[in-house]
């Protein structure tokens, strides 16, 4: 529950420091005081939309932190799944900068916003009065039937169940569409492989054909380069290598004498042998290179078919011809075997089906019996708040197709006399008639939830009297099933039932008008009472009659 509440610099608020208690609290103060923007503090600590508009005049930031005890409300495993330390004591502090920047902590650790509003909804659910809204929404109401029923390990197999059919099925049509496409690309496919098969391709054979190319259309000037330069090198009698033989056989003949002789003549031998050996390696080479024409028109053709090929498919080189290649024959290959697996799919999608629809079967089991004893409630506690005649019923139609909730499509359905057959509740109800069906539903929800505070804005809008005396008896009883109830409100009736009682209120300061909130204890709460019953002038008569609903109210609680 929420114990402390502390905000600077947010919207009219420069400085507020608050302290809540369990049980059944009551905000009041005059229409535009700052009421909404306390609600709306506090929805930002909890991780809701921030707008730099929010920071206060000359600020620059607010930060708003609040306290709350969360013991025995079952967040552990929510702490140890988002890597926080868990204690019974939990801080959230939401900073947003004039500039525009916002933060989140959690027991002073850097968080997400999107961490912080999920943790924010399980500490606490704010209801406003466009949340009734919700009542025409079919999901919202399907959840609140869940919640009631208590289906949630049913409803988790069945979401499991759900999105492994929902995956294998997409699959399926993955397969479909592909082996759809190859089809009608078949012909193409295969004569697109013909060709390249039939270019019996090799790695690197471009690139061996280009070398060979080069010689064949040389090779006339290749040889005789070659011979030219063995003759060079042995073509007379004064050559290169009968010169080297007789400087080095010179040389030699002084070694006996003159030592670097001998180290230089062996030095000219070696050069002697090996120019020797090149003269005989290039005589080769230009024995084995012949002008080939037939030889040559076959390169000049089978390089230009692969430079077209490669032209043709858009790729590099002949290892880009042979991956596609390859791609085509399983494409092919696919086609012949797509069937096959499409068959297999289709019984594994068949037999998750089965599945789906007994979980489903289940969860609509559960629900209908859930329904009637929701249809017995609300009824019973409408009735209370004035409404004798009330009809309300669950209707159900079953969906043609499975949806991650199942297989029901929920409707409630309402009527104020039993005159008319009941309608769906958003078509027929008033706005007042909204407010107290959702108030009865709060409170069987709350009954059947761990939520640690709920914050009730101006819920009992459109009643008066008795009847707003009852609504604040149902949610003084909420409060005795959780922990802590806060309703913002217009009516003594019910600000006369909570156990502590704070008061939103403007005053003009030397920095502008601010807006504060304080806790009114003994005869400041019989004043605000009692202006709330008898307007600005505070007649005795008001006052006593303040005092009279406050110790009805104290009585009634005891």
């Amino acid at each position: 529950m929420l114990t402390h509440i502390s905000i600077r610099n947010f919207a009219l608020i420069e400085k507020a420091e608050i302290d809540f208690s369990a049980g059944f609290s009551v905000i009041t103060g005059e229409t535009g005081h700052g009421k909404s923007v306390f609600l709306g503090a506090v929805a930002m600590m909890l991780g809701q939309r921030s707008d730099t508009k929010l920071v206060r005049e000359g600020a620059d930031k607010c930060v708003i932190e609040g306290h709350f005890n969360v013991s025995g409300f079952g967040l552990e495993a929510f702490f140890e799944e988002n890597d926080l330390d868990y204690d019974t004591e939990c801080i959230i502090r939401r900073e947003l900068s004039a500039s525009g920047r916002s933060r989140a902590f959690v027991n002073d650790v850097p968080v997400t916003v999107s961490l912080l509003k999920d943790l924010g909804s399980r500490l606490i659910d704010i209801h406003s009065q466009h949340q009734n809204l919700l009542l025409g929404n079919s999901g919202y109401q399907l959840g609140v039937l869940d919640v009631l029923a208590g289906s949630r390990a049913q409803l988790l197999e069945y979401k499991g169940a759900y999105d492994e059919y929902m995956a294998l099925k997409e699959k399926l049509s993955r397969l479909k569409k592909a082996l759809d496409e190859s089809r009608r690309d078949e012909d193409w496919l295969r004569f697109q492989l013909n060709e390249l098969e039939g270019a019996s391709l090799k790695e690197g054979e471009l690139e061996e054909l280009e070398l060979e190319l080069q010689e064949l259309s040389h090779a006339e000037d290749i040889q005789a380069a070659l011979y030219g330069a063995c003759s060079a090198v042995d073509g007379d009698e004064r050559s290169m290598l009968q010169l080297l033989k007789e400087a080095a056989s010179t040389l030699s003949r002084i070694s006996e004498h003159y030592a670097p002789a001998g180290e230089l003549s062996e030095r000219l031998e070696s050069n002697y042998i090996e120019l020797k050996d090149c003269c005989a390696e290039m005589r080769q080479r230009a024995e084995r290179v012949q002008f080939a024409p037939e030889r040559l028109n076959i390169v000049e053709e089978r390089v230009s078919q692969l430079y077209a090929l490669v032209k043709k498919h858009r790729v590099e080189d002949v290892s880009g011809l042979i991956a596609l290649m390859n791609e085509y024959r399983q494409r092919l290959d696919g086609i012949v075997g797509g069937d096959d697996e499409i068959v297999e799919l289709e019984r594994e999608l068949g037999r998750l089906a089965g599945n789906l629809e007994k979980l489903a079967a289940g969860l609509t089991s559960v629900r209908k019996d859930s329904a009637l004893e929701l249809q017995d409630k609300i009824m019973a506690i409408l009735v209370n708040l004035g409404m004798p005649m009330i009809r309300f019923e669950v209707g159900f139609k079953q969906l043609q197709n499975f949806s991650p909730m199942g297989c029901d499509d929920v409707t409630f359905l309402f009527s104020a006399n039993s005159s008319s057959a009941p309608q769906p509740l958003c078509d027929v109800a008033s706005g007042g008639e909204m407010a107290r069906v959702m108030l009865a539903l709060k409170s069987l929800v709350a009954s059947s939830t761990k939520q640690p505070t709920l914050i009730f804005d101006e819920v009992d809008t459109g009643v008066s009297g008795v009847l707003a005396e009852r609504m604040g008896r149902i949610m003084q009883q909420m409060a005795g099933g959780l922990c802590q109830v806060l309703s913002i409100t217009h009516l003594p009736q019910v600000a006369a039932q909570g156990a502590a009682h704070y008061k939103v209120y403007k005053e003009e300061t030397e920095k502008g008008t601010v807006t504060n909130i304080i806790r009114l204890e003994a005869e400041e709460r019989v004043r605000e009472i009692a202006q709330m019953m008898s307007g600005e002038v505070l007649a005795e008569a008001a006052l006593d009659n303040a005092r009279q609903l406050l110790s009805s109210s104290a009585a009634a609680m005891q």
